[in-house]
């Protein structure tokens, strides 16, 4: 049995790059992984089901109460009440670094709606479903841009700021209901983003060179973190942080 057997995970953002990755982890785990995004999903779960995972996919926007709890009850329906939840979703690679005072508003205010109000809201969302099965993970998805303060990126770094004050906020509320929320922190990954934009693939050479691990990251090196957080191993860890960059930031 894996380590994930036998329960609902449902992951955000997950029709390609590290959503995919925590997905098809999950599900070779023995979970039964709801593939959501607001991109279609098809390729995701058909490849999950080919690697002999079971797999769903729904069309959800994170900003919005009624595609999520529409989501939640298909997946209920589907296969019972979710006790894992990943807040993956968010908006990055399509973004161009610029100083902040080139950033429009209404940029800076859809990255806050996906990146911040988004976890939020689906928290919320799944919030009643764990509660009937007594317990759940709630894994938010922050980015190391934040401990260094990243330049030309102010948006996208602020967002992932408040996913730390969310987790720990947050955690405290629903800790009574036996749920726990934590965070990772994500260090830049050999994503398919992150290979396609210009900008963000040159920054990859001088974060090598601040890692303690001399390697590239890659999608699998979070899948460890990602499982303890979602599993019984971390039932009595809740609004915490972890930091998964190859020891960047311990410099």
């Amino acid at each position: 049995m894996g380590r994930m057997s036998g329960k609902v995970a449902v992951v955000t953002g997950a029709a390609q790059g590290l959503g995919l990755a925590y997905a098809e982890c999950i599900a070779k785990e023995g979970g039964r992984v709801v593939v959501t995004d607001v991109a279609n999903t098809t390729a995701a779960v058909e490849a999950i089901k080919a690697a002999g995972g079971e797999a769903i996919g729904i069309t959800a926007d994170v900003t919005s109460d009624d595609s999520l709890n529409a989501m939640v009850e298909q997946v209920e329906k589907e296969f019972g009440p979710i006790e894992v939840l990943i807040n993956n979703a968010s908006i990055f690679a399509s973004l161009v670094l610029k100083p902040f005072t080139d950033i429009p508003y209404d940029e800076w205010d859809a990255v806050m709606r996906v990146n911040v109000r988004g976890p939020m809201q689906a928290t919320k969302a799944v919030l009643p479903s764990m509660q009937k099965v007594g317990r759940g993970k709630v894994i938010n998805i922050s980015s190391g841009t934040m401990l260094r303060g990243a330049p030309m990126f102010l948006h996208y770094v602020s967002s992932k700021g408040a996913i730390i004050a969310q987790t720990r906020s947050i955690s405290r509320e629903v800790a009574q209901h036996n749920i726990q929320v934590n965070s990772i922190i994500v260090g830049l990954t050999e994503s398919k983003g992150v290979k396609e934009h210009e900008q963000l693939s040159k920054l990859k050479a001088p974060t090598l060179a601040m890692r303690a691990i001399q390697r590239e990251m890659l999608p699998e090196d979070l899948n460890g973190t990602m499982l303890m957080l979602a599993t019984e191993d971390s039932d009595f860890i809740t609004g915490q942080s972890i930091n998964v960059d190859g020891g960047a930031m311990n410099q």
